[in-house]
C-alpha cells in the first residue's frame, strides 16, 4: 500500500456542526504545500431544499489572506461549472449523508469555503469541510491524532 499520510495535513474549512445560517469561514493557509483537495461532508438535509431554500458552497482564494476573490472553473477540479465561486449547491432533496470533493489547482496561498444559506432554514443541516493540503515541502507531516 502506498503512503499518502506522510505528505499531507488536514485543515478545518467548515467546523463540524449543524447550521441554519451562513458560516464565517477561517482562512486556510496552503504555504508549504503543492496540492489541495477540499472535502465537504453534508448530513441529511434539515429541510427540503429548493431554488429558494438552499445552501451554496462558495470557494474564494487570496494571495495575502485579507482580500479574497471567488474561484473560477479553471481553479478547481471535479466540478462542471463555477459561478461567483459557487462550487456546490444544495437546491434539491438531500435525504442521506454524503461526502463531496474537489481539487484546488489555483495559484493562491489562502482558501476560504463558506456555506451560504438562502431562504428559510428552520431546521439545521449537519455540515463539515476540510482542506487536505498535500505534497508538503517538509515531509513527513506531523500526525494529527
Amino acid at each position: 500500500m502506498k503512503d499518502i499520510h506522510s505528505g499531507m495535513t488536514a485543515r478545518v474549512a467548515i467546523a463540524a456542526s449543524t447550521y441554519s445560517a451562513t458560516t464565517a469561514p477561517p482562512a486556510v493557509d496552503l504555504q508549504g504545500f503543492n496540492a489541495a483537495e477540499i472535502v465537504v461532508n453534508i448530513g441529511e438535509g434539515g429541510i427540503v431544499f429548493s431554488n429558494t431554500n438552499k445552501v451554496e458552497f462558495v470557494l474564494t482564494h487570496s494571495d495575502d489572506g485579507s482580500t479574497f476573490a471567488p474561484v473560477t472553473v479553471k481553479d478547481v477540479l471535479g466540478v462542471a461549472a463555477v459561478t461567483d465561486g459557487i462550487v456546490k449547491t444544495l437546491a434539491a432533496d438531500h435525504p442521506a449523508a454524503a461526502a463531496y470533493r474537489l481539487g484546488y489547482v489555483g495559484t493562491k496561498r489562502y482558501l476560504k469555503l463558506q456555506a451560504k444559506f438562502s431562504g428559510t432554514h428552520g431546521t439545521g443541516t449537519a455540515l463539515a469541510a476540510v482542506v487536505i493540503a498535500g505534497e508538503g515541502h517538509d515531509s513527513p507531516q506531523p500526525d494529527q491524532v
